[in-house]
């Protein structure tokens, strides 16, 4: 097979990619293109967070010891949040203990950073309860949290929306 013309492109960016690995792996994450994690970093070092090591529990610390749940969505995709892919009270339980962190991206670029609190996100946790004992216990596969609810009720925190793109190689 032949090499496509811009893997000469790739081999020449790769480098700062391998950084980019490297200021992840010193802050606990693995592999930037695995769940969102090059956006996680950027959210965690933008809001001064620290990305917990467990897939298990809550995200990332802040400097008091509160936790936060983060979630990400790429605008250019969908306007709405995931959130759980088995989603259930034991799950639940724990989000009401925590805020939320919801990032806005275009793409690769960060637009908007907002804050709900657990009291601002208890509509979801009641509306979520309800379908799980309604459907039997049944795990709720990944329900959304709509970007217009985030806007409504959440805190901004942080906004490059416009602010102009940084210009690409070819530019």
């Amino acid at each position: 097979m032949k090499p496509h013309p811009d893997a000469e492109l790739l081999k020449h960016l790769f480098p700062s990619i391998r950084r980019y690995q490297e200021l992840a792996a010193k802050h606990g994450i693995p592999d930037i293109f695995q769940d969102n994690g090059g956006k996680i970093l950027q959210v965690c070092l933008i809001l001064g967070l620290t990305v917990l090591p467990s897939r298990e529990g809550n995200d990332a610390r802040d400097q008091h010891g509160n936790e936060y749940e983060l979630k990400t969505v790429n605008l250019s995709r969908t306007s709405q949040f995931t959130t759980h892919h088995h989603l259930n009270p034991v799950i639940i339980v724990k989000y009401r203990l925590v805020s939320w962190i919801f990032a806005t991206y275009e793409g690769i670029e960060l637009r908007e950073i907002y804050r709900l609190t657990p009291a601002k996100m208890s509509y979801w946790f009641e509306r979520w309860e309800r379908k799980w004992h309604a459907d039997g216990g049944k795990d709720i596969n990944n329900p959304k949290v709509p970007l217009a609810y985030v806007q409504t009720h959440g805190e901004l925190l942080h906004s490059a929306v416009g602010q102009p793109f940084e210009k690409s190689l070819n530019d």
